[in-house]
């Protein structure tokens, strides 16, 4: 985990020079959390101190001292997926963001209600989260201050599973859909492995080949080494 940290914590990106915005760099952090490790990413627009919390999965006090750390104002959680490992922070972070809005998949929501049942399957606690505020979509444009994110949706892990890409920063936070030389289990309630390839064929390999890749557990990637070396494809 250690060089996870070091590869993604307080990372800052600067756009490119003639840009109306290029004095604006954008916050980008990375936090394992909960009992799985899963990647909890920070993001920010320094300019405005506008940000999104995306699949706080636990270890809130952590996750809200980083905020902090880096000044921001939380409007926006998304969780990629439904599962318990990634929303399990929900309702805790949402308590203290005072105001942030819930997002998630509409074919994903009502696992949100199933946290602490699913979590005690797997001899683990969870807490359930309240109700998404409302639903992503597939071509969806999400804002945060002077930053962009675009919605893919890529089922196959979940039904409802979806990837956030940030184009100008050539960023996308692939969830449990796609991870470094892997990609995400289709065994589980709602998972299917022919669907899952062709969502990240359609959605993710069309990407440039210079995308960098954040999952939702494990290192970074590019789009490029995995169209090249994921033995799945």
């Amino acid at each position: 985990m250690s060089t996870i940290l070091f590869l993604l914590q307080g990372e800052k990106i600067f756009y490119p020079a003639g840009r109306d915005i290029s004095e604006t760099t954008m916050i980008f952090d990375s936090i394992p959390v909960g009992p799985l490790s899963v990647n909890c990413y920070i993001v920010g627009c320094e300019a405005t101190h506008a940000g999104i919390i995306i699949d706080p999965g636990g270890d809130v006090d952590l996750i809200s001292k980083r905020v902090q750390k880096h000044g921001l104002t939380i409007g926006t959680i998304i969780n990629t997926h439904g599962h318990f490992d990634h929303v399990g922070g929900n309702r805790q972070l949402l308590a203290a963001s005072g105001g942030a809005r819930l997002l998630i998949h509409h074919a994903d929501a009502a696992m949100l209600a199933m946290v602490a049942h699913v979590a005690t399957m797997y001899g683990m606690n969870g807490e359930n989260s309240p109700s998404a505020d409302d639903y992503l979509t597939d071509g969806m444009l999400i804002t945060c201050g002077d930053l962009q994110l675009k919605v893919l949706h890529t089922p196959g892990h979940t039904q409802g599973g979806c990837c956030l890409y940030f184009e100008d920063q050539l960023k996308v936070i692939t969830g449990d859909t796609l991870f470094a030389d892997s990609i995400g289990r289709t065994d589980l309630p709602g998972g299917s492995h022919d669907r899952l390839l062709e969502s990240i064929r359609s959605k993710l390999f069309t990407l440039p080949d210079n995308v960098i890749a954040y999952p939702g557990h494990g290192p970074s990637t590019t789009i490029g080494h995995e169209k090249r070396c994921n033995p799945y494809f």
